[in-house]
């Protein structure tokens, strides 16, 4: 019997150190003002469980070279974001509405920090899934698949593939950008321009 594949689902990876020094410096007022604008919830409740998320990036010109990079590849809207250095700072498994393609670019990570998973996005294969033997590894029945970054990794994907970050502990810093991409038809660019 031949296998013939048909839904698959590409999720590019990418290793582009050079922007790391550059945009953490661009982006630590970012993280600031966004630990400031929660600063009465953390002196109530603590910083455990926190996600820092920045306001939008894409007019900053201190992202203009990363933002043209991953321009080049497509447009986009672009912020930063950091888990509370006390850990527990996650996000739930989501998509983002009406976006064709989403990225990451790890600034901060290590092997201690939290992690991309991503879902198998067919409903139907989730809805019959059946008990994996082997349960290790990845195969064809696979459900989840988790990327470990380093520093400098860049990860594209279809804007339909749900994703989460797996709980971070607050061992080591966990910084990364994050960006979507929203095609707009010819004749709706030319109503803006």
């Amino acid at each position: 019997m031949n296998i013939v594949e048909y839904f698959k689902t590409p999720i590019w990876i990418e290793d582009k150190p050079e922007f790391i020094k550059s945009l953490n410096k661009a982006s630590n007022q970012y993280i600031k003002d966004a630990k400031k604008r929660e600063k009465e919830f953390i002196k109530k409740h603590g910083d455990f469980g926190r996600s820092y998320h920045s306001t939008p990036l894409t007019m900053d010109n201190n992202f203009l070279d990363f933002r043209n990079y991953v321009g080049q590849k497509s447009y986009s809207e672009l912020w930063v974001q950091e888990f509370a250095k006390n850990g527990g700072g996650h996000h739930s498994a989501h998509i983002h509405w009406n976006q064709h393609v989403s990225g990451f670019y790890f600034l901060k990570c290590s092997d201690k920090t939290s992690y991309p998973i991503f879902h198998e996005p067919r409903t139907g294969a989730r809805a019959t899934k059946l008990k994996m033997k082997p349960s290790n590894g990845i195969f064809h029945g696979t459900e989840l698949v988790h990327f470990k970054p380093k520093p400098g990794n860049l990860i594209i994907f279809p804007g339909y593939l749900e994703h989460e970050f797996a709980v971070d502990y607050g061992i080591e810093p966990f910084r990364f950008i994050h960006w979507n991409i929203q095609a707009v038809p010819k004749e709706m660019a030319k109503d803006v321009l």
